[in-house]
């Protein structure tokens, strides 16, 4: 069986843009950048900048809008998804971003306070708990509406 789960730490490039699907489901794109610094053979140090989308979903996309901010940096966990679509030119493209299951502040040079969110749709009517959403598919597009 196959793995396919990143964790990457890098800043934040803008703020977290907040949306919401036709059906009203959250979504939050995040963009950061991811800095590697090495030293070549000659021993000089080197530093490449990677640059990386992802997408999160319903109380984490609301939550990271409300607490993230260009700039912070940020450990992202997450899987790959690759994603193509035609343009109106008829062009193809595609693009690999992450699916971001959870995303935090770093605190390596930083501190944070955390905040439990109120949870109103932790538990049904009777009591009991309410069956976890799961992700958001394709389907929960229509069919001209792409998530970015």
């Amino acid at each position: 069986m196959a793995a396919n789960h990143v964790t990457l730490i890098g800043n934040l490039v803008e703020d977290p843009e907040l949306r919401f699907t036709p059906s009203g489901v959250a979504l939050a794109k995040v963009r950061f950048a991811v800095n590697r610094r090495y030293q070549d053979r000659s021993g000089t140090w080197q530093e490449e900048t990677s640059f990386f989308g992802g997408t999160l979903w319903r109380e984490a996309a609301e939550n990271a809008a409300e607490s993230l901010q260009k700039g912070m940096r940020v450990i992202v966990v997450g899987s790959l998804e690759q994603r193509s679509w035609e343009t109106a030119e008829g062009e193809k493209r595609s693009v690999v971003e992450v699916r971001i299951d959870e995303v935090g502040p770093s605190l390596r040079w930083a501190t944070a306070a955390v905040t439990r969110s109120p949870r109103a749709d932790s538990f049904a009517s009777d009591g009991g708990p309410r069956p976890a959403a799961g992700p958001v598919g394709r389907e929960d597009y229509g069919p001209d509406e792409a998530p970015f």
